[in-house]
Formats: structure tokens, sequence, C-alpha cells
């Protein structure tokens, strides 16, 4: 909030002085001023005094590159730094993430004979939403409020949308064929004044596409300022950051964030009761889910990736904690690379990390806006296990001794041990290779 200590102390009735104790964790923190921290900022009690597990789990995990060998750093060191010094901590991550791009495009220059690659500040904006936990409250009430405005229209959500942005910005909406519009499915033709979308589009995300271009006509200016206020590396990673704020305020109209929550939760967030009564996808719906972090209307904290027949991810969000590895890919033995063998079922598993952590998942296959019919997509969502009893898909299971599949991150970071569909030697422990024995593993550790 950009409070100065003087002020804080102020608005809470004490001390600059023993605020700054507090701060540096050498005076506890009395009830009575926890509960004037809830009323003056508007704090939810259950997020303080919890560690920061995304961070920690992040830190664990690029503390066992090779670089960082012979410190066997201890994990209480680890939550200390997390906990107590988090800026410090984002900074070693940062700082890492940066190594390990350098890294590849070196061993990639390597492996074509030079030429080097162009920077890509993707990882920058999914680690700015994820230090959000993918909640930006402002956008959230601005499509609560458009969404207000557009459904009085008795021909629904679609066509108010179409109707304001004829009336209030001079555009028309075409639908155009495939072999016109060729890569894109959505393009602005400021010139002529139309919007031009592709038949290839859903009609889910046709609406989608419609509502994008109105918040960002509407909220050009307010998206602007959020970007703004989150200090961009650079052009592309602010135009990048843009895009997926907008993105997320056309989801904040189309569901918005009061009625999708109650509904989720008087329905055991059932997904497809969702899909029907706000017209979305199984995709538009799951990623809607990992934003529900209102102080007064918290949904369950889910986390989502969604990844190709290759294994490769190309979303990552998470309201809270997120299991999987931030650097690679996800385990094998997690069942959203089987729900390509079953496409359009969901598929349920409770996954336990090596770090003891338990987690509900489903996986289901979606389809690729405007690819062909064999490049279908997986979507895994899931959340704690302590959370897993709100959910219509856990019905039916003992959750008091589940019958659980051990995983771990990406194969050179998983420390489990023998593991039959480990793809790549760890890092982190030597290997144990003789010719007298075989292990299901074909990357043995040694003891």
């Amino acid at each position: 909030m950009n409070l100065t200590q003087t002020a804080m102390a102020a608005d809470l009735g004490v001390s600059p002085s023993y605020l700054n104790h507090i701060e540096r964790n050498q005076r506890p923190v009395s009830a009575q001023l926890l509960l004037r921290l809830a009323d003056t900022y508007d704090v939810d009690l259950r997020a303080l005094g919890q560690t920061d597990a995304a961070s920690a789990e992040a830190l664990s995990e690029l503390l066992t590159d090779p670089v960082f060998k012979g410190l066997n750093v201890p994990r209480h060191e680890v939550l200390a730094l997390a906990d107590d010094h988090p800026a410090a901590a984002e900074a070693l991550t940062r700082l890492y993430g940066v190594f390990t791009d350098q890294r590849a495009r070196a061993q990639t220059e390597a492996e074509r004979g030079g030429g080097g690659l162009e920077d890509t500040p993707a990882d920058w904006v999914r680690d700015h939403i994820q230090s959000r936990r993918n909640h930006f409250p402002d956008l959230d009430t601005w499509g609560e409020a458009l969404h207000a405005e557009l459904a009085g229209d008795p021909l629904g959500l679609e066509a108010a949308a179409r109707a304001r942005l004829k009336s209030r910005h001079d555009l028309n909406v075409r639908t155009l064929p495939v072999e016109v519009m060729v890569e894109w499915t959505r393009r602005l033709d400021l010139h002529r004044r139309r919007l031009l979308l592709s038949e290839a589009l859903s009609p889910a995300s046709r609406v989608f596409a419609i509502l994008y271009q109105l918040v960002l006509a509407e909220y050009g200016p307010d998206l602007d300022g959020l970007v703004e206020t989150a200090r961009s590396p650079g052009d592309t990673a602010r135009r990048l950051l843009k895009v997926s704020l907008t993105n997320s305020l056309a989801a904040a109209v189309l569901m918005p964030y009061g009625p999708f929550q109650a509904l989720a939760e008087e329905t055991a967030y059932d997904l497809a009761r969702l899909q029907q009564r706000f017209g979305v996808s199984f995709e538009q719906a799951a990623h809607r889910l990992t934003t529900l972090s209102r102080p007064t209307a918290r949904g369950v904290p889910f986390f989502l990736m969604r990844v190709d027949q290759a294994g490769n991810v190309s979303k990552r969000y998470a309201a809270d904690a997120f299991p999987f590895s931030r650097f690679g890919g996800a385990c094998p033995r997690w069942r959203l690379h089987s729900a390509f063998r079953t496409p359009g079922q969901v598929i349920t598993q409770i996954v336990e990390t090596p770090d003891g952590g338990r987690w509900f998942t489903l996986a289901r296959t979606v389809a690729r806006q405007g690819g062909a019919g064999d490049s279908d997509l997986a979507i895994g969502l899931g959340c704690e296990l302590r959370h897993a009893h709100r959910l219509i898909y856990a019905r039916g299971l003992d959750l008091d001794q589940p019958e659980t599949t051990m995983i771990g991150p990406a194969c050179r970071l998983c420390p489990r041990h023998p593991c039959a569909e480990r793809a790549a030697p760890p890092v982190h422990a030597e290997l144990q290779i003789d010719d007298w024995s075989k292990s299901v593993s074909p990357w043995p550790i040694a003891p």
C-alpha cells in the first residue's frame, strides 16, 4: 500500500518503534492488534502467519541446481528466507530465472552452431500474476459493473456487447471464413471500424472475443494504469501483461465474481453447471476458478496447468501454492497426461508430492482454439486435499485414508526413487550404475 511505518503506526494506534520491532520479528503481535489490522486494511486473518509455500517450494527447487552443489541449505533456512525476507527470496528467484534462461540460450546456440534467441518476457508476466495469486480486485469490480449494465438486454450478453460496441465505439462485429482470416481468430480493422472474428471460434470463444474488444475500448486507460504500476522490464512484457489483464477483465464480465463464486459453492464446484449457467467453455470456467480470492468471498484455492500432447506447458496459474515444478514440466505419473486417452472425460486423482503435500486433482482435454481435430490440450485443475470435501468430484472417495499417487517435480529435480517413469538423471544425487543389477528406473540413485 506504499505506507510509511509512521503512517501505518498512526492508523493502528501504536508507536513507529513498536511497529518496526514487529516487522523485524522482535515483538509478538497481539490479538487486539491483529483485529485492528483486519479492520483497518481489510486483511483476511487466515492469510497471516502462513508460510508462503509457493515461494518456499520455488526456493527449494532452484537450490537443487548443480550450481549450488555443496551448500545443502536446510529446510528451516529456506522457510525463514521465504517468511522473513520475501523480497530477498523473490530477488533470488528472479535471478535464477534469468540464469536458467541464459543457460538455455547458450545451450541452444551451441547446438545450432551459433545464433541468438530473442528474449521472452512471458516468464516475467507469469511470475507477476502469480505474485498476486492471480487475483486483481479492480478487474472483478469493473467486470461486475459492466456485466450488470449488459445483462439487462433481453437478447443476451453477446447481443448486448455487440450493440454497445456499435453505439458507443462505432465498431461492427463480423464473422468471416477461416480462409479469409487465415491465421487470425480475432482482428480489429480500425480503418473500416470492424471487429473481425473467425468462424472457427466456438460460441463461448466468440462472446469472449467480443467482450475482450469491449473492455479494451472502455477500460483501456485503467488497464494501462495497472500495467504501469507493475513496472514491467520492457515494452514486450508490458504489452503481454496488458493482454493478460484484458483477458482477465473479459472473463470477469462473462463470469462476474459474485454470481460465479456463489454458484460454484452452491454446486460444489460442478464445472458443467458453471459452463451451462454462464455459457462458457470448460477451460474458461476452470481458469476463472483460480481467481476466486476476494477476502469476503473466497473460493477453493485452485491451481491450473495446461499442456499439449508433447508435455509442453502453456498455462500455469494458482490461487495459492503450486505443487509442480516452476522451471520444468509436470510429473508423468500425474493423470493430466492420461487425459488424452479419454477425450472429454474428467479424470480424478489424489497425488502426494515429496514434501508430504496431498492434492486432489482432475484433468480433462479441451479443443485447441483454431487447431486441427487432433490438437487437443489437457487441463489439470487441483487443490489441497483438505479442500476436496467441497468438490462434487470427490464425493464417494475416502478422503481420510485416500489412495494416493506419489509424484514429483521435473525429473531432474525429483528425489523419488525408484521410479520407472524417470526421464532424466537427478541433479541432487549420485547415480548407482553397476554390471550386476538393473533397476526399474533407467537412472538409479545411490543410497
